[in-house]
This record gives C-alpha cells, structure tokens and sequence, in this order.
C-alpha cells in the first residue's frame, strides 16, 4: 500500500471514529441530558460519516486495487490524486466544524463556508473519478470472459 493510500484510509478512519463520536454525542444529549440538538450536528455528523469516512475509504481503496494506468493515459496524475485528498480532507473537516459550531449558536458567515465546503468536495470527488476513470478497465478479465468464465 502506497503513501497517497495510507492517507486516505486513515483520514477515513480519523473521520468515521470522529463522526462515531459525534453519535454518541448526540445520544448522550438526547437521552441522559434530556436535551435535543440541531439539524446541523445531525448534518455534520452524517455528512462527517457518509463522506468523510465512506467516500474517501471508497477512493483511497480504488487508487489501491484498480490496475495501473496505461502508459498512453494522460489523465492519471498521482500528484493530482494527493491535491484531490487534501482538498476532501480540508473541506470535510471544515464543514464538519462549521456545522458543529453552528449547531449551537447561528453565524451567518460560516453557513457560507459550509456551502463552499461541500463545493469543495464535490469538485474534489470530480477530479478524482475523472483521474482515475482510465484505471477503470478490464486487464485479464475480458480474455476469461471470452472463455466463458463466469465470476
């Protein structure tokens, strides 16, 4: 497992042990201190699961199993993928604490990064599947298949 690998699946890991946290947070508040909490800690600590640890297990996994890029591929770019996870990490993790602050108190200032947040990220997930997309293609595979092979 290669450099760019290792951070995306622990950043995964951090993210999905903080989002955890956040749960249990929430059920803490909500059945010992008899108190409710706010759709943006449930926004921050969904999004914090589903994207943070989800998606970038999902893609630090793709650039680990998905074959090489072909010698001929111009959109693979390593360095691209790097600027890819450090963009998810940085918007995700700054979403994250955007909506946990606005959960208890409203500043209107950080709805706006939370909104540029999430554009991040979709412009990260962007970049990455369109670097990657070349390294999503049958090697072996197709010579089985012809066989009649069935998996």
């Amino acid at each position: 497992m290669f450099t760019t690998v290792r951070y995306f699946v622990k950043t995964s890991i951090i993210f999905l042990i903080t989002g955890i946290s956040t749960g249990l947070f929430m059920s803490f508040s909500k059945y010992f201190m008899k108190q409710g909490y706010g759709y943006e800690l449930v926004s921050a600590h969904t999004h914090l699961i589903l994207i943070g640890s989800v998606m970038m297990m999902i893609m630090g996994v793709a650039i680990w199993f998905f074959p090489r890029a072909a010698k001929d591929d111009k959109k693979y770019n390593p360095d691209l993928i790097l600027v890819t996870y450090i963009i998810m990490t940085a918007a995700t993790a700054l979403r994250f604490t955007a909506q946990v602050i606005l959960s208890f108190t409203i500043i209107e200032w950080l709805e706006i990064l939370v909104f540029m947040a999430s554009m991040l990220q979709t412009l990260a997930i962007i970049l990455f599947f369109y670097t990657i997309w070349g390294r999503i293609r049958a090697v072996g595979s197709q010579i089985r298949e012809a066989r009649g092979e069935k998996f």
